[in-house]
């Protein structure tokens, strides 16, 4: 079973939700990042860099949160044959977290960074429903996760993307998003 290491408020939460949505059993570590838990020998042996998130699978052990999604993706077979599709997967998951999160996240590039990154989107979005078609998967965890944390901890105002607005609401009400929130 996959130990998921994270802290309150973190982005263990996105892992999380997709173990959930792969159905996949796992335990859930949450650590106290304030007393210091994350810099303990012991967490430091599966993550070297004290942060969260983190996996252990048996005796493999993973930290990143977008290099999670890829192992769980091609774990429970959720990726495609194909090293075209692969790499479509891939450039997307790191987009979410090379990209789109500081992008919009980091308020200095902001102002600078919302439409360039945000009208894209929308005009994918408003074309089909998930990021690559009509099939939901990890790149929409990775991606979905950036966006549905807007309206959460930002006051942007999104109404220029009304595609973006209605993926992040669709995002919100599936049930596996739901209950990875909830030990949010």
């Amino acid at each position: 079973m996959i130990k998921l290491y994270g802290g309150a408020r973190s982005r263990a939460t996105i892992v999380r939700w997709y173990l959930e949505e792969l159905d996949a059993p796992y335990e859930f570590v949450l650590l106290d990042m304030q007393a210091g838990e994350h810099l303990k020998p012991e967490f430091l042996e599966i993550n070297p860099i004290g942060k969260v998130p983190a996996i252990e699978d048996g005796d493999f052990k993973l930290w990143e949160s977008g290099a999670i999604l890829l192992y769980l993706a091609h774990k429970y077979a959720r990726m495609p044959e194909s090293l075209t599709e692969q790499a479509t997967i891939i450039q997307w998951v790191l987009f979410a977290n090379a990209t789109l999160g500081p992008g919009i996240f980091v308020e200095a590039t902001r102002e600078r960074e919302k439409d360039r990154l945000l009208a894209p989107l929308n005009a994918i979005l408003a074309s089909q429903p998930y990021m690559l078609g009509d099939r939901f998967g990890v790149v929409d965890v990775a991606v979905g996760s950036i966006l549905a944390y807007i309206p959460i901890m930002l006051q942007l105002d999104l109404s220029d993307y009304p595609a973006v607005v209605k993926y992040i609401e669709g995002i919100q009400a599936r049930p596996a998003y739901q209950k990875a929130m909830q030990g949010r």
